[in-house]
């Protein structure tokens, strides 16, 4: 249940754990362990690296063989077992250490201690969770935090490990996380090394870390050494073709550097592109022990700098598109920058240049940054040509941050906002050196880097989840049924001008398109409602019923009031549950039906007769679990991006104030 999936595999063949395997000295006859070895792939790259890494030092047959003696490991799997065995077979183990068992729920192998454990543990949790046995210090049911605490338990007293963890375990708030980082805080952790969000593609997205344990260093020092990896030689598509950047063999020169030292005096320059030092009390004051190292980097600190202001209009030519907004076709070979909020096409250019351009009403103060050949629309700015002393990217990151919320709080023109032409040349920019610029440039690039993949990973999820429906109809044991065999409209309503008092008030609004988040302030004093609203309760699904709105479908977890334009739908079977449903109902399959019924010429909307009659599928409990525990696991994934987006985003505004 709990073994590695294949696709890591791969991973490893491709790279060897080098940041690792750096921790083992062979000549000290140190016992090795990898407690969720699959097939052995980690050992065997871990034992061949030890090779390679030590020719200097010639070990003899004898030395070989103690070190093969004295790698192990465990699996949960028999048939992961087999193939581990004839694998070490293969490479040359005379008598394998592998062992089938049951490293979070059995105790018969508890007592075992090891120098050094080095891990690839599963991300995934099976259905229902894990029950772990009581032994266990962090009391959790998700694999990821009990194979660490397992790892950190079972380390001698001057043991070290290397663990590959999903990112969840770095950052996330609920109690179990961050009481295993404050374990980890104070048992022997010293380094964190951030790697890309892709190293696992194409089979997964998710973002990883590597935590460094030594428990004779973490004494010694009172900080923690952070690198962020960028590049493993590899880009980060689905392909994973080599690209020749590569900042491993940098990374590991970092560790072996402050494992000697436990300062950074002697990184160079190029080291501490990607690495920094923060004090443990910085880390433990937090309260949630956050271990992203990005939260404490310190930025410039440019706010005592007296930049010069200088006017827009000095630092580049201000230029309005030559287009209508009618003269564009959508199926264009150029992007045409209108003054909505996404490009649309043209067959023909009037720009080829770098520029940055500005809405001019519309999404008024709207900043997109564009290289190459396209049109523009005749109320849309385009700013190039800029001056010496000018980098396009920092002056747009600038005006991206600081010109929308300014032309929104001035309030320009009564029924259309707008942006005149002499208001944008005499706008103020503060300029740095251009050196100054490049720097805030890269330090916001990293982070928006990280923000969008963090973003791809949720829009593959949402997008995987939106043809849900078609996937269920491909089995044969789903039945299918119409929706009010399953659901029954609730008809209570309620007049708010006849209470008083504070509600829950959900509108169209509230509810967030595809993945059905609330949004907005939702409480409110029932008397400023003015018309009648429907009344839902906790575990009715509110459904939106107008045509642009038809994906804003919502579980409730509270009971409350809502708009008329919104169905409440209740469950007529006790053993459905509701929250999957909100899936199968925000499906493209279930989507195109409703298409079909809608009605009304200015504001199409369908009803619940209609919706009634459409075929969706009874999942029984079985199925029910089947889908269940994936599902949320993809959405834990989900809600990890978006806070992972937040953090970025603000920091980002952080470097942006201070300029």
């Amino acid at each position: 249940r709990w073994h590695r999936p294949r696709r890591t595999l791969r991973w490893r063949k491709r790279r060897h754990p080098q940041l690792i395997v750096e921790i083992v000295d062979p000549k000290k006859n140190e016992t090795i362990l990898d407690p969720a070895c699959g097939t052995a792939g980690f050992l065997i790259s871990a034992y061949k690296h030890i090779l390679k890494q030590n020719k200097e030092k010639a070990l003899t047959p004898d030395e070989k063989l103690k070190l093969m003696n004295n790698l192990a490991g465990y699996d949960i799997s028999p048939d992961m077992v087999k193939l581990a065995l004839v694998n070490m077979y293969l490479h040359g183990f005379p008598e394998p250490k592998i062992h089938e068992y049951d490293t979070l729920s059995s105790e018969k192998r508890w007592d075992e201690t090891f120098d050094v454990i080095m891990a690839n543990p599963p991300f995934m949790t099976p259905k229902g969770g894990i029950v772990p046995h009581k032994r266990f210090s962090i009391q959790a049911n998700r694999a990821e935090v009990l194979f660490v605490d397992y790892i950190v338990e079972h380390l001698n007293i001057n043991g070290r490990a290397g663990i590959i963890v999903p990112e969840g375990i770095i950052f996330q708030s609920n109690n179990a996380y961050t009481q295993l980082r404050k374990k980890l805080i104070e048992d022997g952790l010293f380094a964190v090394v951030s790697l890309p969000a892709g190293v696992f593609n194409p089979y997964a997205g998710v973002k990883t870390s590597i935590l460094l344990f030594d428990n004779e260093i973490s004494k010694k020092t009172k900080n923690f050494l952070f690198v962020k990896i960028q590049n493993d030689g590899f880009d980060l598509g689905a392909q994973r073709r080599e690209n020749g950047k590569n900042d491993l063999p940098l990374a590991l020169d970092i560790i072996k550097k402050y494992r000697s030292s436990l300062d950074d005096k002697k990184f160079s320059d190029d080291e501490k592109q990607i690495t920094h030092i923060i004090a443990k009390e910085k880390i433990i004051a937090t309260g949630d022990y956050n271990l992203s190292g990005e939260r404490y980097k310190e930025v410039v600190n440019y706010v005592n700098q007296k930049w010069p202001i200088v006017k827009l209009g000095t630092l580049c030519l201000i230029k309005t598109g030559k287009k209508d907004v009618n003269q564009g076709n959508p199926n264009g070979k150029y992007p045409f920058f209108t003054c909505a909020k996404e490009a649309t096409g043209s067959d023909e250019f009037s720009f080829d240049t770098e520029a940055i351009l500005i809405a001019g009403n519309g999404d008024v103060g709207a900043v997109k940054y564009y290289k190459g050949k396209f049109e523009a629309y005749q109320r849309t700015y385009v700013l190039d040509d800029f001056s010496k002393n000018t980098l396009p990217l920092f002056l747009y990151y600038f005006l991206d941050s600081t010109l929308k919320p300014i032309v929104s709080a001035q309030k320009l023109g009564n029924t259309m906002p707008y942006i005149k032409m002499g208001m944008l040349s005499d706008f103020g920019i503060p300029l740095p050196p251009i050196e100054v610029q490049k720097e805030i440039v890269e330090q916001i690039e990293v982070k928006q880097n990280a923000i969008d993949h963090a973003k791809a990973i949720i829009q593959n999820l949402e997008r995987e989840r939106r043809y849900f429906g078609a996937s269920l109809r491909k089995l044969e044991e789903v039945e299918w049924v119409e929706l009010g065999e399953l659901f029954e409209k609730v008809g209570d309503q309620i007049n708010p001008q006849n209470n008083s008092g504070e509600i829950v008030y959900i509108g169209l609004e509230n509810i967030e398109s595809n993945s059905g988040n609330i949004v907005g302030e939702i409480n409110t004093e029932i008397k400023s409602i003015r018309s009648i609203k429907n009344v839902f309760k906790e575990s009715d699904i509110l459904y939106g019923k107008l045509r642009p709105n038809l994906n804003k479908v919502w579980l409730a977890d509270r009971k409350g009031i809502c708009s008329t334009d919104i169905l409440v739908l209740r469950k007529k079977k006790e053993e459905m549950n509701p929250w999957l449903y909100t899936v199968i109902l925000r499906s493209e399959e279930f989507n195109a039906e409703v298409l079909k019924g809608l009605k009304g010429a200015q504001l199409p909307r369908v009803s619940f007769d209609y919706l009634s009659k459409i075929r969706i599928p009874y999942l029984v409990e079985e199925l029910q679990e089947r889908y269940l525990s994936d599902l949320k696991n993809e959405e834990e994934v989900i809600k990890a991006n978006k806070k992972l987006i937040e953090i970025y985003e603000q920091k980002i505004s952080d470097v942006l104030s201070e300029i």
